[in-house]
């Protein structure tokens, strides 16, 4: 194979332009800001590129000093998944909490302030919201990233969170398209599959992007899954049937096609890397996300050179590759004029996440209970996090009750002696206990009948998806498990 490493010939530096790599830390590696000048159109930051909000605008600051167009992209749901605040948790409820409440203003007025805070630090497209129909409780990957199991609630807020990140002129990016709310599989570790008909697919999945597309989404992302009813072969991000002949034909979107990570397994441990991207242009796509694992020059220059390759030996057409860097590069324009254009007379508004996750909690009383007037024992019961959340970012009630209520203690708990654990440790206290996803994990089931018999004036506080029933003496459910829904859960249980 022919390496290619002159970086100047207009084939190569469309190759570059395809590409949203990510890299390793919290400042501008000199083969990044090299490659800039080569033709790379677009850098991506993860949570290990972040310190803080300073240390962000100066390294994006000095990103565009080589390129002053260039695209900062960042996967910054908010809510559990979080990059800006990956240390501390987020300042903002995800899209579950938000569906819960069911204000479409409130979503857009969210979606504005986390825009304005991006835009802030150089940051000009977020792949963000995430459009999934939650229509399957078990699915291990999406949960409270979705607004809801209603499709027609996903839509109206897929739409208003659009409005309001783009109206900061900070790029949103809907996935995943066509729809990962019903898989029970995790497409980081391997390749999902969806049954739907054509008629559930249409009227239930495709309709939140529909409405994403009127809001004016300046890009789609894609999903590794496979979908039968449309194409039995590829999955989304590597089917010409889907991002071309539907996403593009059928539905008439024009803006930028955006993969999901390459080196997720679902394509990568399937197709190998350098072909799933070569794959991936060639269905359709026009920008390649790379980098949620490390991602050094070497990958770079070997996608380069992979894409490269594919033109000239007939694999991929050559202007195919010049139609996807073209669109790579009308984005970076939109948003380099939207930087550059009079500030929108938007006000911050910093309390707005609190304000959110504060009506998005749903307590339930069972009877009488003696209110929470002192200090407790707070039992978290850790699940395994999925690697979209990651295990970086903190998560519960313990911090804030520990102010709330001093002398609480906090302990952390996980497994199917959990719940007996979780027991000796409070030694008698009141214990609150805090759970994520009860329903998918039986093992924390099984704790909390343990603690509920122990003590039926148990405190339960769930911070995923509540589909279990509730129970306890006082159930509170925030439907997130982002810092500021810890700070509305434990002031309900204080207020009881």
């Amino acid at each position: 194979m022919t390496t290619f490493t002159t970086g100047t010939d207009t084939l190569t530096r469309d190759a570059l332009a395809v590409l949203q790599p990510g890299f390793a830390g919290t400042t501008a590696p000199d083969w990044v800001l090299r490659r800039l000048g080569e033709g790379l159109a677009s850098v991506a930051l993860f949570g290990r590129n972040v310190t803080d909000a300073e240390q962000v605008t100066a390294l994006t600051a000095r990103l565009r000093a080589e390129r002053d167009d260039l695209l900062v992209a960042i996967d910054e749901e908010s809510g559990d998944v979080t990059r800006l605040e990956v240390r501390t948790g987020s300042s903002f409820p995800g899209n579950h909490a938000l569906g819960a409440v069911d204000d479409t203003g409130l979503t857009r007025g969210v979606a504005r302030e986390l825009g304005r805070r991006l835009a802030e630090c150089g940051v000009n497209l977020n792949w963000a919201p995430s459009a999934d129909v939650n229509a399957n409780p078990d699915n291990p990957v999406i949960g409270v990233r979705s607004f809801g199991r209603d499709t027609d609630l996903v839509a109206r807020h897929t739409a208003a969170y659009v409005e309001g990140l783009q109206s900061t002129g900070v790029a949103a990016c809907t996935k995943h398209f066509p729809g990962h709310g019903d898989t029970s599989v995790d497409s980081h570790h391997a390749l999902p599959h969806i049954d739907l008909d054509a008629t559930t697919l249409h009227e239930r999945e495709l309709r939140p992007f529909r409405a994403a597309m009127a809001a004016g989404t300046r890009a789609v992302m894609s999903a590794h899954i496979r979908v039968p009813v449309l194409d039995p072969d590829r999955p989304a991000t590597l089917s010409r049937r889907i991002l071309t002949d539907l996403l593009r034909g059928e539905l008439g979107y024009q803006g930028l096609i955006v993969t999901d990570g390459m080196e997720m397994r679902a394509v990568s441990g399937t197709y190998g890397l350098e072909q799933g991207v070569v794959l991936a242009i060639a269905a359709g796509a026009d920008a390649i996300c790379v980098g949620g694992g490390l991602c050094d020059e070497g990958t770079v220059l070997g996608l380069r050179d992979a894409l490269v390759n594919a033109v000239r030996s007939g694999g991929l057409a050559e202007e195919r590759l010049a139609d996807a860097a073209a669109r790579v590069r009308d984005l970076a324009d939109w948003a380099a004029q939207a930087r550059h254009a009079p500030e929108t007379a938007y006000e911050p508004d910093p309390d707005i996440g609190l304000t959110a996750a504060r009506r998005a909690v749903t307590v339930t009383r069972a009877g009488a209970t003696a209110p929470v007037t002192g200090p407790v024992y707070v039992a978290t019961f850790n699940p395994v996090a999925n690697i979209a959340v990651g295990d970086e970012t903190p998560w519960g009630v313990g911090t804030e009750l520990e102010r709330l209520l001093p002398g609480t203690v906090t302990g952390c708990f996980s497994g199917p002696d959990a719940g007996a654990e979780a027991l000796r440790a409070a030694g008698g206290r009141r214990i609150v206990a805090v759970v994520r996803d009860e329903h998918r994990h039986p093992w924390m089931r099984t704790a909390l009948d343990l603690l509920l018999g122990a003590d039926p004036d148990t405190v339960v506080v769930e911070m995923g998806v509540p589909q279990s029933a509730p129970r306890g003496a006082l159930h509170i459910a925030t439907h997130g498990a982002a810092r500021v829904c810890g700070v509305a859960a434990a002031e309900a249980v204080v207020a009881g």
